[in-house]
């Protein structure tokens, strides 16, 4: 089997970073039938699930924080072992994509060891795939700890706000500091209307992040958010789904 490649979305919260990864995940099913995905859930406001239309039942973060406690390991069952146990009975598994779900901080105390092991985990079963994409936390927490091994594609979320873009550009400061590698580093603009990416031109250029496409206010993902409906499930005509299947083709996602 070929290498998983590893693309990961980052921005900071409400800017469109679960819509863009529901819909990347969409386009990877679409266009290249037999592949097999694993997304990544690294936001501690978790809800790529729900724009997948996928139902979690646990977090990675509850199942560690249940580690911690000497007593919910079966007797003779050795601390990793119980970890792992865990760690693969929080895999949600579907026809198209595999989920794992991060979850936030269930309390106090040091995660070093079971996010060592965490890390091995992501390693090992990353390798079962073709594709791993990753719904980043804003402070890229997870990437920074090398919990996700390495990044081939990063693509940097805003909104159609020079505070969004100027944010993003914090972001960019971020990846370049960090240790892990990541690779090619894009950046994404989304609810666009009329003129605003010419209004955003100067504070784009700032940023010193490539400008990959940006995706259209589309009322459809009003709708579709509202009545709690799976962005996954939006229609190939939609506006938003054209883009983001623009942007991965100038991308060079799809193989």
């Amino acid at each position: 089997m070929a290498k998983a490649k590893y693309i990961a979305v980052a921005g900071k919260g409400g800017v469109g970073k679960t819509t863009f990864t529901a819909l990347l995940l969409r386009q990877l099913v679409s266009q290249q039938k037999g592949i097999s995905i694993l997304a990544v859930d690294a936001d501690p406001n978790a809800n790529l699930g729900e724009a997948l239309g996928l139902t979690v039942t646990a977090t990675i973060s509850e199942l560690l924080e249940q580690s911690k406690d000497p007593k919910a390991i079966p007797a003779g069952m050795p601390k990793n072992i119980f970890i792992e146990y865990k760690l693969q009975q929080s895999l949600v598994e579907s026809k198209d994509i595999d989920l794992l779900v991060m979850g936030g901080p269930q309390g106090a105390g040091c995660y070093c060891y079971p996010n060592d092991l965490l890390r091995k985990y992501l390693e090992t079963i990353g390798e079962n795939y073709d594709y791993v994409a990753v719904d980043s936390e804003a402070g890229l927490e997870h990437i920074s700890r090398r919990t996700i091994p390495h990044i081939d594609c990063m693509f940097v979320i805003s909104d159609s706000s020079a505070r969004g873009i100027r944010s993003a550009g914090r972001v960019h400061d971020l990846i370049r500091g960090l240790k892990s590698a990541v690779e090619t580093i894009y950046l994404i603009v989304t609810k666009s209307t009329e003129g605003s990416m010419e209004s955003l031109k100067e504070e784009i250029e700032r940023t010193g992040l490539t400008l990959i496409g940006d995706i259209p206010l589309d009322p459809l993902v009003v709708e579709y958010d509202l009545a709690g409906k799976p962005l996954f499930d939006l229609p190939d005509d939609a506006v938003s789904v054209k883009a983001v299947e623009s942007i991965l083709h100038r991308a060079g996602i799809f193989n």
